[in-house]
């Protein structure tokens, strides 16, 4: 896929319309593109818009039944008090995502035991994956620091965080060595803040969920 493809792929990504080997190579492109970071957060407030206009909508109702000009009104007076509060927190993750590239290891260590900084950590029985989560509350959203154990390498894998609203972002990817049980640490960063989280998952590209981390 060429880079211009990839910056087009931002609204389907965040409406999660792609594949799961589509999405996965999309947040590989994220990992490299601030400007397609910026542009998935933005289609946040939208995104959550629609999940909660589906919960709410009864299944008889058809989805492209008319809305009243007040709802209208409403919903759009919504959607765009959000939409500036995530174009602020959005400077706040640009901003942070430079300071984690340049200062790694750093910002790692001060996430595992800087003040507020909180802990969660399982082992999924079937997959014998073990995986330690530390997120700390940022005025952008979390800085997530992540431990994982994994000897069945190799493959590729994301950390997902689950809100409570039922929206998802991944936090980080990575690539799992060849039969290394050894722990792999990395760190990454999500617009959710931790009280919006309900738990963490790891999974593979392929959408497989390999163990389950209740939110700390």
């Amino acid at each position: 896929m060429r880079s211009l493809e990839r910056h087009r792929d931002v609204a389907a990504y965040a409406l999660g319309v792609l594949d799961e080997a589509e999405a996965f190579r999309f947040e590989d492109h994220l990992m490299e593109c601030a400007r397609c970071t910026a542009h998935v957060t933005e289609f946040g407030p939208a995104t959550r818009q629609l999940m909660l206009y589906r919960r709410a909508t009864p299944r008889w109702v058809h989805p492209l039944a008319g809305t009243g000009p007040r709802l209208l009104d409403r919903l759009l007076a919504e959607v765009a008090a959000r939409h500036r509060a995530r174009r602020r927190r959005t400077l706040y993750a640009v901003a942070a995502s430079v300071v984690l590239a340049v200062a790694g290891p750093v910002i790692a260590a001060t996430a595992g035991g800087g003040t507020g900084a909180v802990q969660a950590s399982a082992t999924d029985e079937r997959s014998g994956v073990w995986a330690r989560v530390t997120s700390a509350d940022e005025p952008w959203g979390s800085q997530v620091a992540l431990e994982v154990k994994d000897a069945a390498g190799p493959r590729a894998c994301r950390l997902v965080a689950v809100g409570r609203d039922g929206s998802e972002e991944t936090v980080t990817s990575w690539t799992v060595a060849p039969r290394d049980a050894r722990p792999t640490s990395m760190q990454g960063g999500a617009a959710l803040h931790p009280d919006e989280i309900a738990r963490y998952e790891v999974r593979t590209a392929t959408g497989e969920r390999l163990v389950t981390i209740p939110a700390p």
